[in-house]
């Protein structure tokens, strides 16, 4: 029993000290957010796809701030602040994923969103967090798109979102 509580111990006190650090805020959502920075500024995301969603900009930049504000400690700004966000949706596409046997129908369909993403952290004068790249999400399904759209829509914004703030944020 007393071996048992002193390996307890150890093992407190370990994960106490990775926990710990100098200037770095890291947290169980996975990010590491500098101590200086306070206030993120995410513009709308325009949708140029050549397949539209109506809501899918709206939907996209309300995800990506909802997904900042639950998952950090910064404050959400209009006008300049210490990380920025902005881009544009650059693809929303749908496209057969299998084929039903005997047949020229798809059976199971995809659903991809690309977003092209421009980070910039104005608190790193290296520049080296910044960065600007696109991301790809899709989910795939069966039946008609109409009725099953918007929940789609609504998963692969939250798979996206997540890997934008990883990347801004945990440099994943």
């Amino acid at each position: 029993m007393q071996r048992l509580f002193k390996v307890f111990s150890l093992l407190s006190l370990v994960l106490l000290m990775a926990f710990s650090s100098c200037g770095v805020r890291y947290g169980f959502s996975g990010g590491s957010i500098p101590e200086n920075m306070k206030t993120v500024n995410v513009q709308f995301f325009e949708n140029i796809a050549p397949m539209v969603f109506p809501t899918l900009s709206q939907n996209f930049t309300e995800g990506l701030k909802e997904r900042i504000r639950s998952q950090s400690r910064l404050s959400q700004v209009n006008g300049d602040a210490d990380a920025m966000f902005e881009g544009v949706i650059t693809g929303y596409d749908i496209t057969p994923a299998a084929v039903e046997a005997n047949s020229d129908r798809a059976a199971l369909n995809r659903l991809t969103i690309t977003v092209k993403v421009s980070y910039i952290n104005r608190l790193d004068e290296s520049g080296e967090s910044n960065f600007e790249q696109s991301f790809t999400q899709f989910r795939e399904f069966s039946g008609q798109v109409q009725q099953q759209e918007e929940t789609l829509n609504t998963a692969i914004i939250q798979l996206l979102t997540e890997d934008i703030y990883n990347r801004a944020f945990a440099n994943w």
